[in-house]
């Protein structure tokens, strides 16, 4: 997967500047709200899922229930690499603010075998580009809306075990009949 970064002169010109300081964030008694050792994210992979057309079970009493077969994908990574499995769905709910609530399943299968289970929820803003890139005009870039998940593994695999026990963060992008996203571990 070819990874495009855009930046724009406003992005430029604020990461010139340095960082940020922030005053201190304090409790209307006084107690210290800032949070001790922030932590930090470290790219884990990067992934994709190919997605059939949707099964659109229509508009229910929470919103717009779509569902989004996975049919394959890649994943890539120093130390988590492999495919994505013809298995699992995105079971999507649109509604009538605009977001999109996930909820997805699958299967991933590493490079030397292993298989991990993999969960998430998230959200995705479905503003006009991101309805674009699903209709299969063109794909939105990181960061151009919300689009964010926090997926869970789950494996049985001895290799693997480490995943059992890590906090991710997506943030994804759609293309059309797939997402991509880049995973990010929590530390």
């Amino acid at each position: 997967m070819q990874v495009k970064e855009r930046r724009d002169d406003r992005s430029l010109a604020l990461a010139r500047a340095g960082p940020v300081r922030y005053p201190p964030l304090l409790a209307d008694d006084g107690r210290d709200l800032q949070m001790k050792n922030p932590p930090r994210l470290e790219l884990l992979c990067e992934y994709s899922a190919t997605l059939k057309e949707p099964a659109v079970i229509g508009v229910g009493p929470y919103g717009m229930r779509q569902v989004f077969d996975i049919t394959g994908g890649e994943v890539t990574g120093e130390r988590l690499r492999g495919r994505v499995l013809p298995s699992g769905a995105d079971w999507i709910l649109i509604g009538p603010d605009g977001v999109g609530r996930l909820d997805v399943r699958g299967t991933i299968e590493t490079h030397d075998g292993a298989l991990i289970y993999i969960a998430y929820t998230g959200i995705l803003h479905m503003t006009e580009d991101v309805l674009a890139a699903a209709s299969g005009s063109g794909q939105t870039e990181f960061g151009d809306t919300t689009f964010f998940a926090a997926p869970r593994f789950e494996t049985g695999d001895p290799r693997y075990a480490w995943l059992n026990g890590v906090f991710l963060l997506n943030q994804g992008r759609v293309g059309p009949s797939r997402v991509e996203y880049r995973c990010f571990e929590v530390r």
